[in-house]
């Protein structure tokens, strides 16, 4: 592999990687969030109560999941679809990695005392995958079918 090949696709992925494994140790645990969310909601409207925090809370941790994997599964069909030239493989294989590094994620979090492992994460991040390769697909839509056409007329 060249070193070019490997800093322009692989290391985001690599780099991307890490960053959610910090992000699933203390450091990003629902104590600290709370931290800056409670007091920024607090800004916007000094009358709103400990419970509604509490569930905005939730959703914004829960949008962080789903934002992070679909991120994780778009970065990981980019570099597939140079080493495989073809999408469906890469996008399954992108849905299959994000996956399984979400149970790992969630696996790890299970050893760390602020945070809690749970499958339903597992499920809104492997949601998170879908809509990342969503995204990537519609945005390389025509490089796509260009290179299908390109692919096709090969083969003739």
């Amino acid at each position: 592999m060249k070193l070019g090949f490997f800093l322009k696709y692989w290391l985001p992925v690599f780099a991307w990687m890490i960053f959610i494994f910090i992000g699933s140790t203390d450091l990003l645990s629902a104590s600290h969030t709370s931290r800056f969310i409670g007091p920024f909601l607090r800004w916007f409207s000094p009358d709103i109560t400990d419970a509604t925090i509490g569930s905005i809370q939730l959703v914004v941790r829960k949008c962080g999941h789903l934002t992070e994997y679909a991120i994780l599964a778009g970065l990981l069909c980019r570099v597939l679809r140079q080493q495989f030239r073809r999408i469906l493989p890469a996008a399954t294989l992108s849905f299959v990695a994000s996956a399984f590094y979400a149970g790992l994620d969630e696996f790890h979090q299970s050893f760390v005392a602020s945070r809690t492992g749970t499958p339903w994460d597992v499920t809104i991040d492997c949601v998170g995958a879908l809509a990342g390769l969503l995204i990537y697909l519609l945005a390389t839509r025509s490089k796509i079918e260009n290179v299908d056409d390109a692919c096709r007329s090969a083969k003739v």
